[in-house]
């Protein structure tokens, strides 16, 4: 069944505020707010995918931001440097965002939940290892690149691991989630079983490695319905963020 994309060129209206958090011109986030349930609720610092590759950006996560925000959430999409061969501006931009955004962002309590799609579900799973802010709760896994010695060995992306990293991932295991240490925090991995993009096997992967973590598996469920408000995945999605949001 081929892979719906509509949601990626689909318009959404424009965040309330854009905020700066670094001087470098990709370290900004698009925020939307909440109504007043989102002030007694953790802000959600939310990072697109697209295989590390500078061609995408946060402008395709709009629907689900905005959804979200619709659904009482506070939610921050964050811009990272995206420069292949380049990985640690990328894990930079990420730690430097869920530091600085929280204290420069209204209308939630103070807690901050990491939410990404693909290889920004990569990013998730790194900071939720890393915990660069103890305010971080939770995180929260959509369609995630977990395992990057896997992703580099079933050449997803065409070659988008190495692409990203510049070499072979054995050489860092300090940037694939897998490898890391376990999370002190509570995790969830939402995962299609029909996703052809980035197969339902790396977030296996990375569950066997970390048992503590969560993997709910999609029946039917291809990559992009993780993050698209109209398919049925979405409330699951949504059910599994209130629960890491206790």
């Amino acid at each position: 069944m081929p892979e719906d994309r509509s949601v990626l060129t689909r318009p959404a209206t424009p965040p309330d505020e854009t905020v700066a958090y670094g001087t470098d011109p990709d370290r900004i986030a698009d925020i939307r707010f909440g109504g007043e349930q989102a002030a007694r609720r953790p802000l959600v610092l939310l990072i697109h995918g697209g295989f590390w590759r500078p061609i995408y950006d946060r402008m395709h996560t709009g629907p689900m931001a905005v959804a979200m925000a619709a659904a009482g959430w506070t939610v921050a999409a964050i811009e990272y440097r995206r420069v292949p061969q380049h990985p640690n501006l990328t894990i930079d931009d990420v730690a430097a965002a869920l530091t600085g955004l929280p204290a420069k962002v209204r209308k939630h309590d103070g807690r901050v939940l990491v939410m990404g799609h693909s290889a920004g579900g990569h990013l998730a799973l790194w900071a939720a290892s890393k915990r660069p802010n103890p305010q971080l709760m939770g995180a929260l896994a959509l369609g995630a690149a977990a395992d990057l010695q896997l992703a580099d060995a079933l050449d997803l992306g065409e070659g988008a691991t190495r692409l990203f990293l510049g070499e072979d991932p054995r050489n860092r295991a300090d940037l694939d989630p897998k490898r890391m240490p376990s999370p002190a925090i509570p995790v969830t991995l939402v995962h299609g079983e029909e996703d052809d993009v980035v197969p339902v096997s790396l977030s296996e992967s990375y569950v066997a490695a970390h048992p503590r973590a969560r993997l709910v598996k999609l029946r039917g469920v291809g990559h992009f319905a993780v993050i698209d408000p109209l398919s049925r995945a979405w409330p699951i999605v949504m059910e599994q963020l209130e629960q890491l949001a206790g």
